[in-house]
């Protein structure tokens, strides 16, 4: 229960100038959640079938046996949501990170040899996608090493970032003492990267974002088309540029091949770009250049 003490005041009235490469008003991170394949299933001895983020929002999970409609949906990110994503962001040459589960790595290398070939970076999001709250601490930390590992072996570098989204109270401590992260993002708190200490040391946070997020496509009074996202996005970045004139920040989007790969939906990432490159002001980079800039720029002090 102490491990995560809340720090409610953070960098206050005055952040700290971020100096984004080129003058940037604006860091934006768009990261795709790659999932599939890792949800819950009782074909990997799970207690019943994954209910959370699918078209059917609100169904229950089927006890000890499949459900073969939730994992047709979870398919279709990997076989077509995914191809889909991969093709857009490539036409816009935009850089990106991917969170990805490593057995769902695991189970679609074609899908990491792409990832690779674009140039993305590819960081840790548990071996499952599942709630890790209960998870005892050394299976945890096995699944942190086993991530780590195949997606070494699948794209040809270890991940320096990680993000497991339903962490167990050690999550933080694991990945940092584990000794090759750069940064986490298990973190909703800032529009800025900042410190935590973790395993005894400093440790950087690259915050994400739930509200600049597709998921809510999957939320009941969420998103709805594509023009609610695309909408919300533009509104989020247009902020941001305007409060970057004095003090730049940071921008994440989340992404997800099940949902925004749909084609009702995958305009609102297209018009984003668009508006983005448009509107100018803004760096678009991987979380990995993100942290590397803030450890650059703006080195940890000791903690005590």
């Amino acid at each position: 229960m102490s491990e995560h003490p809340r720090d409610l005041f953070g960098y206050g009235a005055v952040p700290p100038r971020a100096a984004w490469p080129g003058g940037a008003r604006v860091a934006v991170s768009l990261v795709l959640n790659y999932e599939e394949g890792g949800e819950r299933n009782v074909l990997d001895g799970d207690a019943s079938s994954e209910a959370f983020l699918h078209e059917v929002v609100g169904a229950p999970p089927v006890t000890g046996g499949r459900d073969l409609n939730a994992e047709s949906m979870f398919a279709y990110g990997a076989r077509a949501g995914f191809w889909r994503v991969h093709r857009t962001l490539l036409a816009h040459r935009t850089p990106l990170t991917v969170h990805a589960v490593g057995q769902a790595l695991e189970r679609n290398p074609q899908a990491a040899r792409a990832m690779a070939a674009a140039g993305w970076e590819v960081a840790g999001h548990g071996w499952r996608w599942i709630d890790y709250r209960e998870v005892p601490e050394e299976a945890e930390r096995a699944d942190v090493a086993r991530t780590v590992a195949t997606i070494r072996r699948l794209v040809g570098r270890r991940p320096v970032g990680w993000y497991t989204g339903r962490t167990s109270p050690a999550t933080r401590r694991l990945v940092a003492a584990e000794g090759g992260f750069l940064y986490d993002s298990d973190d909703y708190a800032d529009d800025l990267p900042h410190y935590v200490e973790a395993a005894g040391r400093p440790h950087l946070v690259v915050p994400y974002s739930l509200d600049a997020n597709d998921f809510k496509f999957l939320l009941v009074h969420g998103f709805t088309t594509a023009d609610d996202m695309l909408g919300y996005l533009v509104d989020t970045f247009d902020t941001l540029h305007a409060e970057g004139a004095e003090r730049p920040r940071m921008m994440s989007v989340g992404l997800h091949g099940r949902i925004i790969g749909r084609p009702g939906r995958i305009r609102a990432l297209d018009a984003f770009l668009r508006h983005v490159a448009q509107r100018g002001g803004a760096w678009c980079a991987t979380r990995e250049q993100i942290a590397r800039h803030w450890l650059a720029t703006h080195p940890p002090r000791p903690m005590h």
